[in-house]
C-alpha cells in the first residue's frame, strides 16, 4: 500500500492558523509538513533568551534580534528558528515574516532536536539561500558553522568550543563562543 501524505502550502497552513487550527499546540511548517515543535525546556529557553541579548548589545540597530518567530521560506517552510538575525525593517514584518533576503544569519540551540537541526532544518535553510546557519550543540558543548552556499547546500562546516567567530555579515563583530552555552 502506498501512502501519499497532504503537503501544505504557505497560503493554507497560514489560513489554517486564522481559523485557530493550531491554536493548542506548537507547530512549524517544513516542506510541506507540519511538525509538532517540542515543549521548550527551562534550558533551551534560558540560552535562548540570554543569547539573545548578548547580540542585541553587539549588535545595536544593526539588525534585529527574533527570538522563536517564523520566517517564510520559498520551499513551503516556515519553521520558527530560536535566533533570527535581520534586517531592522520594522513595519514591514506586519505584513510578512522575514523571507531569505531578509536574514542574516540563523541559530538553533539544540539539545533534544539535535538531529533535525543538523540534518532536516539545516537542508531547507541552505535550499531556501540563508547564507549562514549556526547550531549550538548543547549536549556536547559546541558550536557548528555552516556556509558557503554552493548549489543549495553548505560547503563549509566548523566546529568551535572555545575562541571568537564572527558572522559573515558583520565581520567586525567578534562573538565569543562560550557565552553560546554559558551565557
Amino acid at each position: 500500500m502506498t501512502f501519499i501524505t497532504y503537503k501544505w502550502t504557505i497560503e493554507r497552513y497560514h489560513r489554517a492558523i486564522d481559523a485557530g487550527l493550531f491554536d493548542d499546540q506548537p507547530v512549524e511548517l517544513l516542506r510541506g509538513d507540519i511538525v509538532v515543535m517540542p515543549p521548550e525546556r527551562e534550558t533551551h529557553a534560558y540560552y535562548n533568551s540570554e543569547f539573545g541579548d548578548y547580540l542585541r548589545v553587539l549588535l545595536g540597530n544593526r539588525a534585529k534580534i527574533r527570538e522563536a518567530h517564523p520566517i517564510t521560506l520559498p520551499n513551503d517552510s516556515e519553521p520558527i528558528p530560536d535566533l533570527a538575525i535581520v534586517k531592522p525593517l520594522g513595519t514591514v514584518y506586519l505584513e510578512h515574516h522575514p523571507y531569505p533576503n531578509d536574514i542574516f544569519w540563523l541559530i538553533e540551540f539544540s539539545n533534544t532536536t539535535l538531529d533535525k537541526d543538523l540534518n532536516a532544518k539545516k537542508a531547507i535553510y541552505s535550499e531556501a539561500g540563508i547564507a549562514e546557519y549556526w547550531v549550538v550543540n548543547l549536549q556536547d558543548r559546541e558550536l557548528k558553522v555552516f556556509r558557503d552556499l554552493e548549489n543549495g547546500r553548505y560547503a563549509s562546516e566548523q566546529t568551535f568550543k572555545t575562541g571568537f567567530v564572527s558572522p559573515l555579515a558583520f565581520p567586525d563583530v567578534q562573538i565569543q563562543v562560550q557565552r553560546l552555552m554559558n551565557s
